[in-house]
């Protein structure tokens, strides 16, 4: 009788190599960044206006070039305006792994929005070339053109974003002559489509831009996802009538029916627990006379949250409001949905090397929602993602006085890349 057949056990896994960035340098590279954009005498506690297209995002463009030459990587610009750069693999057919953010602000904005992920992702690429590591996956750095003004680098990337949004205007400049001014093409934009199912993995990294980590001490954020938006245009239509002749019960008054609709979108945003946020933030008033009842204002509801399930039934209710709001003053209120973006969910497998990268780290964690947009949510339509976040002082962004430490910031580029070592084994 022949003897039973073994299986072999499976080769146990490469150990992950204990690399870690060097802090000294990420931090020159986002102060030496934030001269770009920054006021005349202004200081790095300024914060940038390195707004899309503007001639600061075009020295600050070239200035991260010539940062990732000295990784020997030559980098290109592809048709879609974004910056781009490859180290090839030592595997045969395998896709490759994206790393990246973008280095554009608002203006008036701050020095980490963006930028760190983006110098991070450089980082990266440097400390593989000191260390010379190859790795199984090519690695491909992609810094997004124009995040700040709708992701529309990684948008046109994936096809979100179209080409007659282009002829949008942005801080007094169509889009796509923008885009011709960093060196992208607008008749091209075809060849800077990533196909879905082409890349094995994206991660991001970003500041939180709010509080969570912070106020719960944890060093890193494993994002569940980016959350669905849902847009609402309101009118509300009474009557003018002079403001001294009118009496009170008489009066069909825009204004404060607006002001109630505005309580009631916080009663119903608050009324059940969970991270879902409303906000009304603007408000057009007709005839904005100081004499006048007001007979129309014009406003706008956001709703956010994960779940958009959740926030369709907020406005849902926001809407049963709005008609007994309309009711009660006597005025009339239409309420129309104008958007409706959905959650971008991130890859359960990568929050899990996540987590694991930081556990090696000696990193607690938190899974927490982005409630900002990223190009991160454009790169969910075409493959894995998976986003970190470190803290931001205060949950400022979007601001001069937007901070995250440089421990943090060190701390954020040693878990990503070690993820994306985690990640290059598969």
């Amino acid at each position: 009788m022949l003897p039973p057949m073994s299986l072999a056990a499976p080769p146990p896994a490469p150990p992950i190599p204990a690399l870690r960035v060097n802090p000294d340098r990420l931090r020159k590279t986002l102060e030496d960044l934030s001269l770009y954009g920054r006021r005349l005498g202004g200081g790095f506690e300024d914060g940038v206006s390195r707004f899309a297209y503007s001639d600061a995002d075009i020295a600050g463009r070239a200035f991260v070039m010539k940062l990732i030459r000295q990784s020997l990587v030559e980098p290109s610009i592809d048709a879609a305006g974004n910056i781009v750069a490859t180290r090839p693999g030592r595997g045969r057919g395998l896709k490759p792994i994206l790393i990246g953010s973008h280095i554009d602000s608002v203006p008036g904005g701050g020095n980490f929005d963006g930028a760190l992920g983006a110098m991070a992702a450089v980082e990266v690429f440097q400390t593989l070339e000191d260390t010379h590591t190859e790795l199984r996956h090519p690695l491909r750095l992609v810094l997004w053109s124009n995040e700040e003004g709708g992701t529309i680098g990684s948008g046109l990337s994936v096809g979100a974003t179209k080409p007659a949004d282009l002829n949008l205007m942005l801080n007094g400049i169509r889009r796509s002559e923008g885009l011709r001014r960093i060196g992208g093409d607008p008749d091209r934009l075809d060849t800077a489509r990533i196909p879905p199912g082409s890349i094995a993995a994206y991660l991001e990294l970003h500041i939180e831009q709010s509080g969570l980590l912070e106020g719960a001490g944890v060093p890193v954020g494993v994002v569940d996802g980016i959350v669905a938006i849902d847009e609402y245009e309101v009118e509300i239509r009474g009557f003018a009538n002079h403001a001294g002749t009118t009496p009170m019960p008489q009066r069909k008054n825009a204004l404060l029916a607006a002001a109630k609709l505005i309580e009631a979108v916080q009663a119903e945003v608050t009324r059940e627990p969970g991270r879902q946020v409303g906000t009304v933030g603007h408000l057009d008033v007709s005839p904005n006379a100081r004499n006048v009842v007001p007979g129309r204002v014009n406003l706008t509801v956001e709703l956010r949250d994960l779940d958009a399930g959740k926030i369709r039934q907020i406005g849902d209710r926001i809407a049963g409001r709005a008609a007994a709001i309309a009711e009660e003053t006597g005025t009339e209120i239409s309420m129309k949905a104008v958007a409706r973006d959905p959650a971008a969910l991130a890859t359960p497998a990568l929050q899990k090397e996540i987590e694991a990268a930081s556990a090696s780290l000696g990193l607690a964690t938190l899974h927490l929602p982005s409630g900002a947009g990223h190009d991160a949510a454009n790169l969910a339509m075409v493959g894995p993602m998976g986003m970190i976040f470190v803290p931001s002082v205060g949950g400022i962004s979007h601001s001069p006085h937007e901070l995250t430490r440089w421990g943090d910031c060190a701390n954020g580029a040693n878990v990503l890349l070690q993820t994306l070592l985690r990640i290059d084994r598969n």
